[in-house]
């Protein structure tokens, strides 16, 4: 119980300071549509230079935990993901929001991000030694199977047909192999100098989801303040608290895919929220109120979203292996302080350590505070006249995509993606899947390429990936999923 014993160290002044602006900054960077969780905790990395091991850590942590989490309120209320890791929570939060009911989605995401996130930063807490072994035993093999299940979930994401989002999927896949191949230098389809390092994630989940939507708004002529008849509902704490908890199988599911997904190192968060927004779904008696806006698919999304981030952390403290990227950089912080993670860390130095998984856990509860008291204020944004927020929402795509490289072929990528999304949405595509295929194409490219090259010095390709406990479950996976999404389908056109 050596956490207990270092408890009081967060509580000091200096520490609570920190552990407040960093969860109020972090709720407002993640709202800045291409301000990710990765890229605040590499801007706030410098700040930590002067400070002690302890204090730095508790600051890079709490902007850590509060940015995945408001992230959801751009998702929510202008249907542009904060960050990859929101992008499930756009599918039902923004049709409450369209509904009038954006202050509830966003109470029920913060609680849903409360839950999650305190389960899993318990689980780094007290089964970090098992967690680790369990996550070490993942080869190459099996996160490309895992990647692949990723794929077949594109089929059940918002899209009209299977088929229409298994090829939006495919699309987002053949954008991901646009640069330099990492692990043999070839150079692929680079057409314009913009895109020689490839498809930039934040410019084309930005672009993806907010130029189809401005492009809209002035192809109707909508310039004038037709939004009269959204009006914002208030929705009391108590009972977003009390939904929350009545939809048990929802928070169960996110809660547990999160934590798991997490644990696998170099998959992240944003596979962890379709992951738990799909299943969801699939298990859910409600089906057809997903994508509607239906509460149960805000809750699954980000209470898998922040149960990542405690779990995340098991591989970086324990083996040097971050969890996701924003834990890579986390562990860039962990370095430049002289702390080397390992198998003795928390023998070395729990002094710092303990402070900072517990600075974590308060973080939590105080991310939903805050974000609870501006949910009411920040639902007003869809009060907003037509044409004045399509205005914004243009130039904080522009501001946000250019912010990543600063770079104007980022701009440019984000602007030609939009445009194309626009005309593929005509013919009932979806954002979503295309999105997903491109954060999953090379994670299941360079682990088969490099299955493939260890295969050769072994028994060859087949054995090494169809072949052992792990790898016959996930293909079994991959197989259970197709053959239901394809059912699901063919029940659903039967009974209408």
């Amino acid at each position: 119980m050596d956490f207990i014993f270092y408890f009081g160290e967060v509580f000091t002044f200096t520490s609570m300071l920190l552990l407040i602006g960093g969860t109020i900054g972090g709720l407002i960077m993640g709202a800045t549509p291409g301000l990710s969780p990765t890229m605040t905790v590499a801007l706030l990395i410098p700040f930590t230079f002067n400070m002690t091991p302890v204090h730095g850590l508790i600051l890079l942590g709490a902007a850590y935990t509060s940015t995945v989490a408001g992230g959801a309120v751009s998702a929510i209320l202008l249907k542009i993901p904060g960050a990859p890791a929101n992008i499930a929570t756009t599918l039902d939060g923004n049709a409450m929001a369209r509904k009038g009911e954006g202050a509830k989605a966003l109470q029920l995401s913060f609680i849903a991000s409360l839950i999650g996130g305190i389960f899993g930063v318990f689980l780094l807490i007290f089964l970090t030694p098992v967690l680790a072994k369990m996550a070490n035993s993942f080869g190459y093999s099996h996160t490309f199977w895992l990647a692949i299940i990723g794929v077949t979930v594109i089929g059940s994401l918002e899209a009209g047909s299977v088929v229409k989002g298994l090829l939006s999927g495919c699309i987002g896949m053949w954008l991901a192999t646009i640069g330099f191949d990492d692990i043999q230098g070839v150079k692929r389809f680079v057409f314009h100098p913009a895109i020689a390092g490839g498809v930039n994630i934040i410019p084309a989940l930005i672009g993806l989801f907010a130029i189809p939507q401005v492009i809209t708004m002035f192809a109707k002529g909508r310039f004038q303040n037709d939004v009269e008849q959204i009006q914002v509902k208030k929705h009391p704490i108590a009972k977003a608290f009390q939904e929350v908890f009545s939809r048990k199988r929802a928070l169960i599911i996110g809660t547990s895919i999160g934590s798991l997904i997490g644990l696998i190192p170099g998959v992240g968060g944003q596979i962890a929220g379709l992951l738990a927004y799909d299943q969801a779904k699939k298990f859910s008696p409600e089906k057809k109120k997903f994508g509607t806006g239906h509460s149960e698919g805000v809750i699954a999304a980000e209470s898998a979203n922040n149960a990542m981030v405690g779990p995340s952390l098991v591989p970086l403290l324990t083996l040097s292996i971050p969890g996701s990227p924003t834990a890579a950089v986390l562990l860039g912080g962990l370095i430049i302080h002289g702390i080397f993670p390992g198998p003795t860390l928390f023998q070395q130095y729990p002094e710092v350590i303990w402070p900072f998984i517990n600075s974590m856990l308060i973080g939590q509860i105080l991310m939903c505070i805050f974000g609870i008291y501006i949910a009411s204020l920040a639902a007003r944004v869809a009060q907003v006249p037509q044409f004045i927020m399509a205005a914004i929402v243009l130039g904080l795509a522009a501001f946000g995509s250019f912010a990543v490289q600063q770079s104007m072929g980022d701009v440019y990528v984000m602007v030609v993606l939009g445009t194309m999304m626009y005309f593929l949405e005509r013919f009932g595509f979806s954002a979503a899947p295309l999105v997903l295929g491109l954060i999953l194409g090379p994670i299941a490219e360079s682990n088969f390429v490099t299955g493939s090259l260890i295969s050769t010095a072994q028994n060859g390709p087949f054995v090494y990936f169809f072949t052992g406990g792990l790898n016959i479950l996930l293909v079994s996976i991959v197989m259970l999923s197709v053959g239901f999404s394809i059912w699901s389908e063919i029940n659903t056109k039967r009974q209408s």
